[in-house]
């Protein structure tokens, strides 16, 4: 006689916001499924739905409260986690029916509230998960978090404030998440936080034991130990520390990918200052020409904010000439905007919204000049590109190790036809623009 299983629940997830969210929502859903759960892709299916929300800027809180809207009225039943869930009491006035509220990497919190709000029936045949979890990223890249929170207390973020101070992981558990994504199909590992630089800070970068060998919790030898693992190892949010300097070998040396993703946000020392960051820009320049001494083919991409209360002409100038200087490959820039509890709102000397745009197409117009001159050095040169899609024409599109996925350039593939999304092949490079390079695989 057949058994017949009862059917699980499906849960339907928004996430909205950085790649850290992304992981949250990941590690939400792993859970989920581990506990039985189905998947929604759609809101007429689900049974309850997540939604993970970004609070960093009041742009993307307006967009968290839309898709909250948007949730409630296709679906009903709904379930708020991530940065604004600090704002609780504000997103229950404006959303009576929601289900639950929860905060910024609160997985327990979430689960058990999808536990309340649509209970598994109970079921040996029901608990499936891949040993990876469950990724909202293609098979072949992944986001491995580090760290959460952050102690730094920068005049514009609000991250703190939502996730708290620092709080590591283990070297031990990153290195084994790592290994199983890796087993999975993972070909590049995006290692992320909100601060990379500091990881192992607040446990005093005690060692644990990895394959026999201890692994300090410290960003050089978490990076050394990942690079073994054989996959491309990307480092993003990479405050400018002293011991920064130590893992520019390892990119010499091919264990980890010659990128750093560097948030400077600005270069004058007046702003930093008023920014309460660091305003060390002169021995940052040094240690640029330093890198890539040591590891020529380094990529250095960063964020800067135009327009901070305070900036002058003078300082905006600095900027730009310091932008020349250090020749960034991968520049993004945001024109300052108040954020709810920032520091920054209570400074005097805003800046008027009609020059922050003059700034902002300045800065920009220098930077997509340097990032076509960068790219076009590197026509005639032969690369190796991770393929993450291959066309019914026989194009394909990839990334060269400079490009990070969703916020770099890609490179646009002929005859590429028998390729398959994760490959990753040398690309002879034939052409480029301000951001793209062109090529054709030499198999």
């Amino acid at each position: 006689m057949a058994t017949i299983l009862p059917s699980p629940p499906k849960i339907g997830m928004v996430s909205l916001g950085c790649p850290k969210n992304l992981v949250d929502s990941e590690r939400i859903l792993t859970k989920l499924r581990s506990d039985g759960y189905a998947m929604s892709p759609d809101y007429a299916g689900a049974d309850v739905v997540l939604v993970n929300t970004c609070g960093f800027l009041d742009s993307a809180k307006e967009e968290s409260l839309e898709a909250i809207g948007e949730a409630i009225a296709e679906n009903g039943r709904v379930i708020v986690t991530g940065c604004m869930g600090k704002e609780a009491e504000m997103i229950r006035a404006k959303f009576p029916g929601i289900l639950a509220v929860t905060g910024a990497h609160q997985y327990e919190e979430v689960v058990g509230a999808v536990h309340t709000a649509a209970p598994m029936p109970p079921s040996a045949f029901l608990n499936l998960v891949p040993e990876s979890g469950l990724k909202l990223t293609p098979r072949h890249y992944s986001y491995l978090k580090i760290s959460e929170g952050c102690n730094h207390r920068c005049a514009f973020c609000i991250i703190p404030s939502l996730r708290g101070d620092l709080v590591s992981r283990r070297p031990d558990a990153i290195l084994r998440e790592a290994e199983k994504l890796i087993e999975a199909g993972t070909r590049e590992l995006l290692v992320i936080s909100q601060d990379t630089s500091a990881y192992g800070v607040d446990i005093r970068h005690q060692p644990r034991m990895w394959h026999g060998n201890e692994v300090r919790a410290h960003m050089t030898d978490l990076s050394r130990e990942l690079g073994k693992l054989g996959a491309w190892v990307r480092l993003h949010y990479v405050y400018p520390y002293p011991h920064v300097d130590q893992v520019i070998p390892l990119m010499a040396e091919g264990l980890i990918l010659p990128y750093l993703d560097i948030p400077f946000q600005h270069a004058s020392r007046t702003v930093l200052k008023l920014m309460k960051r660091p305003a060390n820009e002169t021995k940052v320049l040094e240690r640029i020409k330093n890198w890539r001494t040591i590891a020529p083919d380094i990529a250095i991409r960063s964020t800067f904010v135009v327009g901070f209360p305070g900036e002058t002409e003078d300082d905006f100038a600095y900027l730009m000439d310091w932008l020349e200087e250090a020749q960034l490959d991968r520049v993004g820039a945001f024109r300052f905007e108040p954020v709810e509890g920032a520091a920054a709102n209570d400074l005097p000397n805003h800046v008027p919204e009609e020059i922050k745009e003059e700034r902002y197409a300045r800065l920009m117009e220098l930077t997509a000049r340097i990032s076509a001159d960068k790219l076009q050095a590197k026509v005639g040169r032969t690369l190796d590109v991770i393929i993450d899609a291959v066309d019914d024409e026989g194009g394909a599109t990839g990334r060269s190790k400079a490009d990070a996925p969703e916020i770099d350039g890609e490179v646009f593939l002929r005859d590429a036809g028998h390729l398959s999304v994760g490959d990753i092949v040398a690309v002879s490079i034939e052409d480029a623009d301000e951001h793209d390079l062109y090529g054709v695989p030499t198999v």
